[in-house]
């Protein structure tokens, strides 16, 4: 191993044949394994055969480890960050650790494998070019909504994780924003016995999940395709809003012209708008 360092090791989601040689090496090497759930992890460690000894760093304590992870440091001593699955950091602990661990002047050293957003989308069918992982939504309906209401109409893939508890209201929520034609994909327990990725449009995609209470199971990727752009000849719902509030008060002229500089959208466009729902 070389110099000291915080190394951020991914662990698998679900295979262990997905765990990496390098990770392996890395556990056995240094001092001490700071993992989201010790009694989780000992599970990996064992099958493994790694004995490095085992920290809990959560969501409840990561503030509270910092210093002991600094002194371990600053001892020369390397440490290694783990989640209970995946990559460290996204959608779990450690984003604090590794910013104090990086202001203190300490080499922070990624060891990559599995993450779980970037299994789905590769075998979504969903577009990948551009994409934008989103985590989870909020858990009560309303702003979850509003969550989702403020991504709709962004034109490129949209990766949520969701939990099984919360999957069939969240699908509904989505169908709701989005429309029932968007297409998008789920994906479940991605590398296990019952991994499943299934895409079609929102409403077909919630019908088919209510039907099988297994498939609403695991843990849980959603992907929704993004946007398709209205043609610049077309106004959205927010223009003919901001245009219909401005007509209630002002002539013709003069709400086309202030809901252009509201809008951005063209004068022209908008007095053409304006003057067929006078």
């Amino acid at each position: 191993m070389q110099d000291t360092a915080l190394y951020v090791v991914a662990t698998p989601i679900g295979n262990l044949q997905d765990m990496t040689p390098r990770a392996v090496d890395v556990l056995n090497q240094v001092a001490v394994i700071a993992a989201e759930d010790t009694r989780h992890s000992a599970r990996l460690m064992a099958h493994f055969n790694i004995k490095t000894p085992l920290i809990s760093v959560h969501e409840h304590n990561e503030r509270q480890r910092v210093e002991r992870i600094l002194q371990y440091l600053s001892q020369g001593e390397s440490v290694a960050l783990i989640s209970d699955a995946g990559t460290p950091v996204i959608s779990d602990p450690g984003f604090v650790l590794v910013r104090a661990v990086r202001e203190a002047g300490f080499r922070v050293v990624p060891v990559p494998g599995c993450v779980a957003f970037v299994t789905a989308l590769c075998a979504s069918g969903l577009p990948s070019d551009r994409f934008s992982f989103e985590g989870f939504p909020p858990a009560k309906s309303q702003a979850r909504q509003q969550f989702y209401r403020e991504r709709e109409t962004l034109p490129h893939t949209l990766v949520f994780y969701e939990s099984p508890h919360r999957i069939l209201a969240s699908l509904t929520d989505m169908a709701e924003v989005f429309g029932p034609q968007r297409r998008a994909a789920v994906a479940r327990e991605l590398t296990k016995t019952f991994e499943t990725i299934h895409c079609a449009p929102l409403a077909e995609l919630l019908d088919w999940m209510a039907a099988d209470s297994n498939q609403q199971r695991g843990e849980f990727v959603l992907m929704v395709e993004g946007a398709v752009p209205k043609p610049a000849d077309q106004l959205d719902d927010e223009a003919l809003r901001v245009l219909d509030i401005l007509l209630a008060e002002l002539s013709v002229k003069q709400s086309s012209a202030l809901a252009a500089q509201i809008t951005g959208i063209k004068k022209k466009l908008l007095y053409q708008a304006a003057l067929e729902r006078s």
